[in-house]
């Protein structure tokens, strides 16, 4: 908190004990490099565009006909069969030989040319199941020559050739388990391919950032399934029970039910009892945070008498108002961005000393991207603490041992990123010099801190929490310390814009 004297309180005596705990060279790293970090990492993710789609396809298959001396075609049909993997077709190759290697994939490298047209071809081209139209011959599961396909669709319906030759092409995409169109609405005609892991969050060059698991919204550190089953339980939560849930709370001092009327989380209640809106508890007449109260816990009521549907109901509405208090608040720091544009602009025209001030959007940047962790953390936290995934996988003990080490690593994070919006929002920009270089010093040096413990966070739950359960199912993205990865684009080569066999490309 500042003071009206213009220094910093006393109680930022916290910034000297809570820095101590972060590495030196995270800190230098902060504070030497002030570009945009959003994209610092490696990048190990390509957007591919209709214009490099013949490209991407065209190397694969080229590796695959170098490595079994196939014809196109036929390493089309072999790469769809295996998901466009070369590395398993690669392994199945070593380990089975090429003969079962063609069986499996259902490929026969003798070619044939009396087959003749089928209305079975027209059909499946019409309901795009032609990328793999097989023999229709007894007892014979080989692929068709798609060349001889072409060739007699193409003197009936050259449309339904191309057609055709449309879906050759999208097979890279739609067979590619490395390979997602991105999710976007209006669709932006993109694509994105990773390199080796399905669990991964990435970002279209569109700016869509999503889970390339499940394709929807960047949702770490919750699992797709977790994620999946909150949307859904959020939206059946609806209704007059819903509406007072969501939109009142009940006062500890009459139990009249309260309607907050403004964006402070301390509110009053008509017999004049201050309390906290997000967790219900009577306060001071002062703000609730300045007193050091922390509610981001969740505590279990021990009355025999509350019935289990109300109890759940309690539960439900803990998890639910802090994931739409951050949600709310993400909204809120998403219009602070112009703010913080001119902020910058207005230090830029200053006679200061340097004119670099990534460290604002940098932070800006550390703050939006920990501040969807964190909504996302507590759908986790509903889901991992309760009786509906993981029932039989831990003892009430072993729970509760969980929750309290997972609460702690939570209340931290948010404790941090709630100062870093708290120094983002301030009037810096006709701040004197040296108070500028101080809230520089406090905004990287707070951004190293929330890095480590969104760090710590992620590690408590894939080693403490979800690893000992040995749930498959609950996969989640790893966390990248420098934000979700940005796909650079896949360059399409001059001379491939038609293959071989006439295949052209129209679009998605």
């Amino acid at each position: 908190m500042e003071d009206n004297s213009g220094h910093w309180s006393s109680d930022d005596d916290f910034y000297d004990r809570a820095y101590d705990d972060v590495e030196c060279e995270s800190q230098e790293r902060d504070d030497e490099s002030e570009t945009s970090w959003s994209n610092a990492e490696s990048v190990s993710c390509k957007v591919i565009r209709k214009e490099s789609l013949l490209a991407a396809q065209k190397h694969d298959l080229q590796r695959m006909m170098e490595l079994l001396s196939l014809k196109e075609h036929h390493a089309r049909s072999v790469l769809i069969h295996y998901r466009w993997d070369v590395d398993k077709v690669s392994t199945v190759f070593v380990e089975k030989g090429k003969e079962r290697l063609y069986a499996e994939a259902g490929v026969s490298v003798v070619d044939s040319n009396n087959l003749r047209l089928d209305g079975v071809f027209i059909l499946k081209i019409n309901e795009g199941q032609s990328r793999r139209i097989t023999c229709m011959a007894h007892k014979c599961y080989s692929i068709c020559d798609e060349g001889n396909i072409r060739n007699l669709v193409s003197a009936r319906d050259p449309q339904l050739a191309e057609k055709f030759d449309r879906f050759l092409l999208e097979s890279y995409i739609e067979d590619n388990k490395l390979v997602k169109w991105c999710p976007s609405v209006p669709h932006c005609g993109n694509a994105v391919r990773v390199e080796n892991d399905e669990y991964c969050e990435v970002e279209c060059v569109c700016g869509l950032q999503f889970c390339f698991s499940c394709s929807s919204e960047a949702h770490s550190p919750c699992s797709c399934l977790m994620w999946e089953l909150w949307v859904r339980k959020c939206k059946d939560q609806s209704g007059a029970i819903d509406w007072i849930t969501k939109n009142t709370r009940s006062c500890p001092k009459c139990h009249k039910s309260v309607l907050k009327n403004g964006g402070c989380n301390l509110v009053k209640c008509i017999c004049g009892q201050p309390f906290c809106w997000l967790c219900g508890a009577v306060s001071g007449k002062e703000n609730t945070h300045s007193t050091g109260h922390q509610c981001g816990r969740y505590k279990i009521e021990h009355r025999e008498e509350t019935e289990p549907a109300l109890k759940e109901l309690s539960r439900y509405t803990h998890y639910y108002n802090h994931y739409k208090a951050h949600v709310d608040s993400l909204k809120d720091e998403e219009k602070l961005k112009e703010k913080l544009e001119q902020k910058m602009a207005t230090l830029e025209s200053r006679e200061l000393e340097t004119k670099d001030f990534s460290w604002v959007s940098n932070g800006f940047y550390r703050l939006t991207r920990l501040r969807k962790i964190l909504l996302h953390s507590y759908a986790f936290a509903y889901f991992m603490f309760g009786d509906e995934l993981f029932k039989d996988e831990m003892s009430s003990q072993e729970k509760t041992i969980k929750q309290n080490l997972f609460e702690d690593q939570q209340q931290q994070l948010e404790t941090n990123v709630e100062r870093l919006s708290m120094f983002l929002e301030e009037q810096f920009a006709k701040y004197p010099k040296n108070r500028i270089l101080e809230l520089r010093t406090k905004v990287i040096t707070l951004s190293a801190v929330t890095d480590k413990l969104c760090k710590k966070l992620y590690d408590c739950i894939e080693n403490e929490l979800l690893g000992p359960l040995q749930q498959a199912t609950h996969i989640i993205a790893p966390y990248r310390s420098k934000g979700v990865e940005r796909a650079s684009e896949l360059p399409a080569k001059p001379e491939a814009t038609k293959d071989e066999e006439g295949t052209n490309y129209e679009g998605h």
